[in-house]
């Protein structure tokens, strides 16, 4: 029997269920859990004939595509690490990605990706292409032609130990972390999003949020596929607003998982534009930020299905608390639900274990945790104390032992599930040859949650404006990361110390919005 991994569990799942549908591209071809397995076997032939070794980290940047799919799952059925890369990254961020991961190749779609080809050429990295034209074809490496040897395939067998996936996540600092996550890590998450949700092959779902992401890929995509079940993908290869009951209707979905900001745009679509008829859910799921409770009730009012609300974070391989189902107890609003397949405990800042009510430092431990950051010796330290992992938010645990967030410590910008690391920001913004001083901040928004704005210091003489802080943003940074209000001031508020804090330039300049009495440099 296959240790415990994730590609042993997806090769089980095509023992079991050969014959049921595993993925749709919509409006074009289903592909079973047999066929899918077969087209990871073929790729990952494809892949040793391109050189990749285990231990190699694979790059991927791609649309929510079955290429995506099919190439991450044979990157890591050859042992190899991949390394899922948002496509709007900038060449500049590209690079860094690349270079910091080590990656050895690049996958991209056939119609490819400039800013990524850009960086891997600079890197000397080889790049390749992936198509699928057709379910029944194989899937074909623009590296490789129609070159593939199976029988090497079969003889790699997969460890719980392999680094299966490699994704960066902003710290405090402005050097994104890397955070590997082992076949054994990725297979317990899948475990327990199951497990919480009682995932089965009766199960269908359409994939709205990006693959590149933690929550996409492991909630939406893996769970179901590790469960026997369904995914749709959009035809578009993003989410559509406009397509998505349609999809949801045509695939019988039974439940989806999003971030706040898309439950609104599903909602407000409702209130538009209502559906004649809608998919009868076991559950919606929200995840990766907060969601207000009066969300939940229009979202439960609309749909009429519970929506669980859940807590996750990349070092977990997602999933850490979540509400649980009607039959398996209460959905609390304001809650992220209960600790799902780990140990939780709220700590201080001596390592005690604190009381139900007591707030303190969410820890956890468990089969689905990270061992580690990558090269990052520093931020390992501080993470991992008095044998716990510890997630840089504060909340307490109920007297029914539910977790509720009551803030950050890190100083992270969460805009819609999208994490931003601020010093990151500022040092895009102090690299502008007219800008003194910077500071990056998150301020409340209806919308994301949070919304990133900045205060600059021009240099004296200077005539910049918010215009032209935005547009240079826009060159260096993926535009989820350029803020979307600018302060042009010729002082930042300080701390008694002298110290800047963000904190305190966040409410100085929310307060000066209130009162329009914003202070523009040079008036």
């Amino acid at each position: 029997m296959d240790r415990f991994t994730l590609t042993g569990l997806l090769k089980q799942v095509a023992v079991e269920f050969p014959s049921r549908r595993a993925i749709s591209v919509s409006g074009k071809f289903d592909v079973t859990h047999g066929r899918l397995h077969e087209l990871i076997e073929q790729a990952a032939s494809r892949l040793l004939v391109a050189g990749v070794k285990p231990g190699d980290v694979v790059a991927l940047t791609f649309p929510n595509t079955i290429e995506f799919v099919v190439m991450f799952l044979a990157v890591i059925r050859v042992r190899a690490t991949a390394a899922p890369l948002n496509q709007a990254y900038t060449t500049e961020e590209f690079e860094f990605y690349l270079s910091d991961s080590e990656s050895k190749l690049l996958l991209t779609s056939k119609q490819g990706n400039e800013p990524a080809k850009a960086a891997a050429s600079k890197l000397k990295i080889p790049h390749v292409t992936a198509e699928l034209p057709q379910p029944d074809s194989d899937v074909t490496l623009s590296l490789t032609q129609s070159e593939s040897n199976l029988d090497e395939v079969a003889k790699i067998e997969n460890e719980p130990s392999d680094v299966a996936l490699f994704l960066h996540t902003s710290g405090t600092t402005s050097r994104p972390k890397g955070v590997p996550l082992t076949q054994l890590n990725l297979a317990s998450s899948v475990k327990n999003i199951k497990s919480v949700y009682k995932l089965t092959e009766s199960d269908s779902t359409v994939i709205v949020l990006p693959l590149f992401h933690v929550h996409g890929l492991l909630a939406g995509l893996l769970s179901s596929l590790g469960a026997g079940a369904a995914v749709a993908l959009p035809a578009a290869g993003r989410f559509s607003a406009s397509t998505f009951w349609s999809d949801m209707n045509k695939y019988n979905a039974t439940w989806y998982t999003a971030v706040p900001t898309i439950h609104q745009i599903i909602l407000d679509r409702h209130l538009s534009k209502p559906e004649s008829s809608y998919p009868k859910l076991r559950f919606i799921r929200s995840c990766s930020a907060s969601l207000a409770p009066a969300i939940m009730a229009r979202l439960e009012e609309s749909f009429g299905a519970p929506v669980l609300e859940a807590y996750a974070m990349t070092e977990a391989s997602h999933l850490m608390a979540s509400n649980p189902l009607p039959q398996d107890g209460p959905h609390k609003p304001g809650s992220v639900g209960k600790p799902v397949g780990q140990e939780m405990g709220i700590l201080d800042e001596n390592g005690v274990e604190q009381g139900a009510g007591e707030s303190g430092e969410v820890c956890i431990r468990g089969p689905n945790v990270t061992l580690g950051y990558k090269n990052n010796p520093e931020a390992n330290k501080s993470a991992f104390r008095f044998g716990w992992f510890h997630t840089g938010d504060l909340g307490f645990l109920d007297s029914d032992g539910y977790l509720h967030l009551v803030g950050r410590i890190k100083e992270l910008i969460n805009r819609g599930g999208e994490k931003i690391s601020p010093i990151e920001v500022d040092s895009v913004l102090l690299s502008h040859p007219y800008i003194n001083q910077a500071v990056a901040f998150g301020v409340p928004d209806d919308k994301y949650g949070e919304e990133i704005n900045c205060a600059v210091i021009p240099n004296e003489g200077s005539n910049i404006d918010e215009a032209e802080v935005r547009s240079f943003c826009k060159k260096n940074v993926a535009a989820f990361k350029v803020p979307k209000k600018v302060f042009i001031t010729d002082s930042l508020p300080k701390t008694a110390t002298g110290k800047i804090q963000r904190r305190i330039v966040a409410e100085h300049f929310l307060a000066q919005i209130s009162t329009a009495k914003v202070p523009k440099f040079g008036a």
